[in-house]
């Protein structure tokens, strides 16, 4: 359990919104999976600005970056038609990094568009789970689910974590384009390349070993970029968010920089 003593990054606030920047490990909300953390992005935010917040979208706990709140039921009423799962490019754009085991295979960067994007259509269902979810007798939908990603940079490790006497790593970024749980995991899962400490589709090996030989124990996924229509004003809004000191460690233990 993590305790969270320092204010919250604000990137964004006006009347009508407030973005933050959530550290990993900070659940948005109460819920009965976690039932042993007392510290949530909704309450804290609210003590942090003096009034109530709406989240608008989802943020996994181990997930950190772009998170945010409406300031009134009404405002977050509105931006929930934008934040839904078919949601359009216009709509809502969205951006993480994450850092993934091994390196792009060539034939994928073959198939790219002019601008490095390599699609993973896979459709997939929700897991049921076994607390949350209380009807467990029907099986789940399987729902469409499509992300693009593309390779900013790579990194080599003279360690031999798994088979190899060297380990390969790859800065990604992914832009989701439907909002299923889970999805960015479970996407690059389903291509070979599990984010590094991904407890549940990632591998144990690596987490261990970025976890005992870089300190770093968190999930290497972070929403950066979140761009949308402003819903009063109309203003096309991007707002960023910085990565923190682990992720930062683990980029300079593989000798990978963001490019420009």
């Amino acid at each position: 359990m993590c305790q969270f003593d320092q204010p919250l990054e604000i990137l964004y606030q006006d009347q009508y919104l407030v973005a933050i920047n959530k550290p990993a490990d900070l659940l948005v909300h109460r819920s009965p999976i976690d039932r042993h953390e007392h510290q949530f992005a909704l309450q804290m935010v609210r003590d942090q600005i003096g009034q109530y917040v709406w989240p608008l979208h989802r943020l996994d706990k181990p997930t950190s970056g772009v998170l945010v709140f409406g300031l009134s039921a009404e405002v977050a009423s509105m931006m929930g038609q934008r934040f839904r799962e078919n949601a359009t490019e216009h709509q809502l754009e969205k951006k993480y990094l994450a850092i993934v085991r091994g390196w792009v295979q060539q034939q994928k960067l073959d198939a790219a568009d002019s601008k490095g994007w390599i699609e993973i259509d896979h459709p997939f269902a929700d897991k049921a789970d076994s607390i949350a979810d209380k009807d467990k007798s029907q099986p789940a939908e399987v729902k469409p689910a499509l992300s693009f990603y593309r390779s900013l940079a790579q990194g080599t490790l003279e360690a031999e974590i798994d088979r190899y006497p060297q380990s390969r790593f790859s800065l990604l970024e992914i832009a989701p384009k439907t909002g299923r749980k889970h999805q960015i995991r479970r996407h690059l899962k389903h291509i070979a390349q599990p984010i590094i400490g991904d407890a549940n589709y990632g591998k144990g090996n690596y987490n261990r070993w970025f976890a005992e030989n870089l300190a770093v124990d968190r999930l290497l996924l972070h929403c950066q970029m979140m761009a949308f229509d402003h819903p009063i004003t109309g203003e096309r809004l991007e707002i960023t968010a910085g990565l923190d000191e682990r992720f930062t460690k683990a980029l300079a233990g593989l000798n990978i920089k963001i490019p420009n």
